[in-house]
């Protein structure tokens, strides 16, 4: 408001000395208040008037400062006393002389005439004293004047501030009435703008809904159009379909609108209409590529030209279009994800019948392309058979054609952006593919391969059928922990999944089945095969009878060609080839009482049950191990077996074979309580339980019958031979059938001997009775 000016008014004091308008002799000194910036000159020809100064002048200034003295010892008081009567002394003398001497002025001024000595005193006196008044005050003055300019300085400050408090208060008063209307205008200003967006928000809804009717003549000009057929070449058809996509779904969320009903039908036969012309690009697209590459293909000798030509130059003449392609994709990515799986919508009906579409003449396509390749790969298979060996022939085939069906799956892949993936939902691509069984350049389509692999493996022996399928379960449905699984390792594994359980597991059981009926089931009894013949280099079943060496050497191979899960589970060849074991041992066993046979029935089963059994275990329905030279299980055999009850020994037998539960084919068991289950008993049974039914039997009725020789030769009863004869032909016959195997032989004859005790008990207390009552009579 004011400038810095005002408050530097105070000037500078001057530096040189006022001029007293005095008379000469009787200047006054400068006031001690002002600081001297220098040596003040007295002028020439003035002294001041030192007579004039007794005293000295009343100063408010503050004394200066003097150092304080240490004082003195003791032995200077005399000094300091003896100087201070001096000084006083001086001073007496000098002031008496000093009055003497005023006295003497005073007496030598004399008057001069006309005036009186006192009135021309005080005059003096006068003149001096204003004049000291205003040399002293000069300064002050100086200062008050200065002060003064200040307070009117400062109060012409507070006086516009004041002005300017009012003012800033009317302008406070003024703001706070226009907030006061601006608050209200506001309020109906956030009004009108919420009345203005919903009035927005309806005219965006009722322009939106009115747009799925406008399109309607829009999309119909352009798909009537003559030149419509190349749209589907352009990214506009993209549009076009999202477009009609929406039209569609939003006709079928409001029937209620009108006439919603008439426009859909319309825009499903345009979306119809567009999906044809797309089909027809299509197809051209395809013909084109067939025919640039199907002359060469005929003509290439080499296998990686022909491979880059089917492949590599097909995909360059497919993808040359600028937007049939991505258009394509769009169709079949609205009817399925990327894996194939179906998307249930309002337009999965249109969208599915044209992919369908697609896929077949796509496949037609690629068919009549591949036709040459594939032929070649068949007749390389044919002449494999006859030249090298079945086996390397189908394992050949299988890599090749495993090797195809990756290449075209990568190849339906990048056309129709759809990585096929194994579902059981029929509505899913892969579904859809698996129904074209006819086509071989299908990706997911195994028929033709089963096909070919079957025709030729019908004529080879069982050894062969289970090294190829063992062959294809190890090395492509067997999955490695340490290895990485890639994409090709991957469609490998579900190609062989299915090729297995549909095809080549259903043929390798209908080979052990015929191979069964033909080496058990049908298997003729010769009088010279019933015998037991003496062990061989120490392995158990050497001497077995036939039919279970062949059922033995069929579990093994079983168990050898299929995966442990399928040998665990109920599975109808292994059920079958223990119970025709049986079934071949029971008649032999019937065969030998009726004919008299020298060698033990009894015994003969026990031979070869406990081979039987022996071998289950050691394979645990799935773990291959090498054969023994013994039967290593026998003792655990055994121990089911307890012999203080034979005839419920092998009650809880079932229980120490793995996936035992699986053997069942009927929930009912006979009862063996009548002897040996007869055939229908036996077929109820599980295949493990009537083994062990059959085993319990046999060991009961050997065992007892030898306990009852030995008690009778101990007897020496009428008729009866000699113990060492009966213990003889017994030990002869047991280390004939189980030589080299001295748990068992220990068994046995531990068995036999609890039999004959048990035997001799009840004639003992028998005779105990007959005594008693002999005594009493």
């Amino acid at each position: 408001m004011y400038e810095d000016s005002w408050y530097s008014f105070v000037p500078e004091v001057p530096q040189h000395k006022r001029n007293l308008s005095q008379g000469a002799g009787h200047r006054r000194r400068d006031s001690l208040l002002q600081q001297e910036n220098g040596t003040t000159q007295v002028p020439n020809g003035l002294d001041p008037l030192r007579s004039l100064y007794e005293e000295e002048p009343y100063s408010d200034s503050p004394p200066e400062p003097t150092t304080s003295r240490r004082s003195k010892s003791c032995s200077s008081f005399v000094d300091i006393a003896g100087g201070r009567r001096e000084a006083d002394g001086a001073s007496r003398h000098k002031k008496r002389k000093g009055r003497r001497k005023a006295f003497t002025w005073e007496a030598l001024d004399l008057p001069s005439p006309g005036t009186t000595p006192l009135e021309e005193d005080h005059s003096l006196l006068r003149d001096v004293d204003d004049e000291l008044l205003k040399a002293s005050q000069a300064e002050y003055l100086l200062y008050h004047e200065q002060l003064t300019v200040t307070e009117r300085h400062l109060d012409t400050l507070i006086d516009d501030t004041n002005r300017a408090l009012k003012v800033l208060a009317s302008l406070c008063d003024s703001f706070r009435s226009v907030e006061d209307q601006t608050t209200a205008f506001r309020s109906q200003c956030e009004d009108l703008l919420s009345d203005q967006k919903r009035l927005q928000t309806l005219v965006d809804e009722v322009g939106s809904d009115l747009h799925y009717y406008t399109y309607l003549d829009n999309v119909s000009r352009r798909l009537n159009a003559p030149g419509a057929s190349r749209l589907v070449d352009d990214d506009v058809f993209s549009e076009i379909l999202s477009n009609l996509d929406s039209c569609i779904h939003f006709m079928v969320q409001n029937p209620t609108y009108r006439d919603a009903e008439s426009y859909l039908a319309r825009y499903q036969a345009l979306m119809g209409k567009a999906l044809h012309l797309l089909e027809v690009g299509f197809t051209a697209r395809l013909e084109k590529a067939s025919r640039d590459i199907s002359a060469k293909l005929a003509a290439s000798q080499s296998e990686s030209a022909k491979h880059a030509l089917a492949y590599g130059r097909f995909e360059e003449l497919m993808e040359e279009s600028y937007s049939l392609i991505p258009n394509v994709q769009k169709v079949i990515l609205s009817a399925y994800d990327e894996f194939g799986n179906a998307k249930r919508d309002d337009n999965f009906g249109i969208y599915v019948n044209t992919a369908k579409n697609l896929f077949d003449v796509f496949l037609s396509t690629r068919d009549r392309d591949l036709k040459p390749l594939i032929q070649q790969e068949l007749d390389e298979l044919r002449a494999e058979v006859k030249d090298a060996s079945v086996e390397t022939a189908s394992r050949n085939f299988i890599k090749q054609y495993f090797e195809r069906s990756y290449s075209e799956a990568g190849l339906f892949s990048k056309l129709f952006g759809i990585s096929i993936r194994y579902s059981p939902d029929e509505a899913s691509v892969y579904g859809v593919l698996k129904s074209h069984h006819r086509s071989p350049s299908n990706p997911v389509n195994i028929v033709p391969l089963a096909t070919s692999l079957q025709g030729v493996l019908q004529h080879c022996g069982l050894e062969t059928v289970c090294s190829v399928v063992g062959w294809a379960t190890n090395e492509y449905g067997l999955v490695e922990y340490d290895e990485e699984e890639t994409e090709f390792s991957r469609h490998c594994r579900e190609l062989t999944a299915r090729l297995l359980t549909d095809h080549l597991w259903p043929f390798t059981d209908s080979a052990f089945e015929a191979e069964i009926a033909q080496s058990i089931s049908k298997h003729v009894i010769r009088p010279e095969t019933l015998t037991i013949g003496p062990v061989t280099d120490g392995v158990a079943s050497s001497n077995a009878y036939p039919p279970v060496k062949r059922a033995l050497e069929l579990l093994v191979l079983f168990d050898q060609s299929m995966p442990k899960d399928r040998c665990q589970r109920n599975s109808p060849v292994v059920f079958k080839i223990v119970m025709e074991s049986i079934a071949v041992l029971r008649r032999v066993e019937a065969r030998m009482k009726s004919a008299k046979s020298n060698t033990d029935a009894d015994l003969f089963m026990i031979k070869n049950l406990l081979i039987l059994k022996n071998e289950l275990l050691s394979l645990e329905i799935g773990d291959v191990r090498s054969q023994a030279p013994e039967m290593q299980h026998f003792g655990q055999i055994w121990d089911a077996l307890s012999p203080q009850g034979l005839m419920d020994l092998l009650s809880t037998f079932s229980s120490y074979i793995p996936g035992s539960s699986f053997w069942s084919q009927s929930a009912r068991r006979a009862s063996p309580a009548n002897g040996r289950a007869n055939g229908r008993g036996a077929a109820e049974l599980d295949a493990g339980e009537q083994l062990d039914n059959l085993l319990r039997q046999a060991i009961y009725s050997f065992t007892r019958r030898w306990a009852q020789q030995i008690n009778d030769a101990q007897a020496r009863k009428s008729g009866a031979r000699s113990l060492a004869e009966v213990e003889a032909e017994l030990d002869e016959m047991i280390e004939r059938a189980f030589s080299n195997q001295t748990e068992v032989i220990a068994k046995l004859k531990e068995a036999i001997q609890l039999n004959a005790e048990a035997l001799r008990k009840p004639k003992q207390a028998e005779k105990g009775i007959q005594s008693r009552e002999n005594e009493s009579v």
